[in-house]
């Protein structure tokens, strides 16, 4: 069987060509997507900072405006000190983690942490250990 002649005018590329660009693509996305990945990881945790730092505006306010702390963070969406709880974007979800004041006459909510990390155990740790001093 005779192959039919190879034109040297065709267009288009060989294999080894498109395996090479492949290759050339496979190596800038491993160098290129962690970077990308990190600053999404980064950006979520500023979120989570400023919502942070948004509620605890609040329930300043609102302890300035009432002289008592809210008993819930709904209770800051009811009286309009917020238009809604934050999502925590790192978790997902508008669960945060509710720190009690140490000062035992006080009730109510006195700081928020997020739930998910180790910074709602400390922060709840610390706020029993000033309560026990």
């Amino acid at each position: 069987m005779k192959k039919p002649p190879r034109r040297v005018d065709q267009p288009g590329f060989t294999l080894i060509e498109m395996v090479v660009v492949m290759a050339i693509i496979g190596l800038l996305l491993t160098l290129a997507l962690p970077r990308y990945l990190h600053s999404i990881d980064r950006g979520k945790q500023q979120v989570q900072q400023q919502n942070l730092a948004v509620m605890r505006d609040a329930i300043d306010k609102y302890f300035g405006d009432n002289g008592q702390y809210p008993e819930t963070l709904d209770e800051l969406v009811a009286k309009h000190y917020l238009r809604s709880v934050p999502e925590d974007p790192v978790a997902g979800g508008t669960a945060w983690s509710v720190v009690a004041s140490p000062d035992t006459d006080k009730a109510g909510v006195y700081d928020v942490a997020p739930a998910s990390s180790a910074v709602a155990a400390s922060a709840a740790t610390s706020a029993v250990a000033a309560t026990a001093k």
